[in-house]
């Protein structure tokens, strides 16, 4: 992949570079794009979960891949974050059409962060990738909602992982304070997660 930079033209690298410089200063509303390394061809960036949604919460870590074409032809989308959705396949390939056939040269990496995003509040499950999502969309939202939620909460959450990591410290320690504290905070967000998807 890193071959793809020496492939780009000047003119379409100093384009990405300057895209992602006004990124950074100027993120969209819950994406935070992450400063480029050495592949200027890896746009990486994590997708806060919409509220309302069973991703809600979650911080979910996704990557562009810029071909040798770009921008003739649109990148490659992929969560690095495991996640449970229809569009998404298990090895995290993004299927949404600003990928594929609706992909314009003049579509900026702005544009397609916020398709992807939105991707999250409304799924399509006509062109699933998962193809258990997809028909549990359809047939069962609650279920699928529930499944979203658990890979959410095990992958996406935070919160959820810093709390088992003070777990495990007060485990080690013998304190008993802070595992009840994390108990607490934990029963807190299931509550709070249900009230969400009620509201679904």
């Amino acid at each position: 992949m890193s071959s793809a930079a020496e492939n780009l033209p000047p003119g379409v690298l100093r384009k990405v570079v300057k895209e992602i410089g006004g990124l950074l200063k100027e993120p969209p509303e819950d994406v935070k794009v992450l400063p480029l390394e050495e592949r200027v061809t890896e746009i990486e960036a994590v997708i806060t979960g919409p509220a309302g949604t069973p991703f809600a919460g979650g911080e979910f870590r996704m990557k562009l891949v810029l071909g040798k074409d770009f921008p003739a032809a649109p990148p490659k989308g992929y969560f690095t974050t495991k996640i449970f959705h229809p569009n998404v396949s298990a090895a995290g390939e993004i299927c949404v059409n600003t990928l594929k056939k609706d992909w314009n040269a003049e579509m900026g990496i702005r544009h397609l962060l916020l398709t992807i995003k939105c991707l999250l509040i409304d799924p399509n499950p006509a062109s699933a990738l998962n193809e258990e999502a997809g028909k549990l969309i359809l047939e069962d939202y609650a279920e699928y909602g529930r499944r979203a939620e658990m890979m959410t909460r095990i992958h996406a959450m935070k919160s959820v992982k810093d709390s088992d990591d003070k777990k495990d410290t007060a485990a080690a320690s013998g304190g008993s304070s802070a595992t009840s504290t994390s108990k607490s905070s934990a029963d807190k967000k299931k509550s709070d997660r249900k009230k969400n998807l009620k509201r679904l």
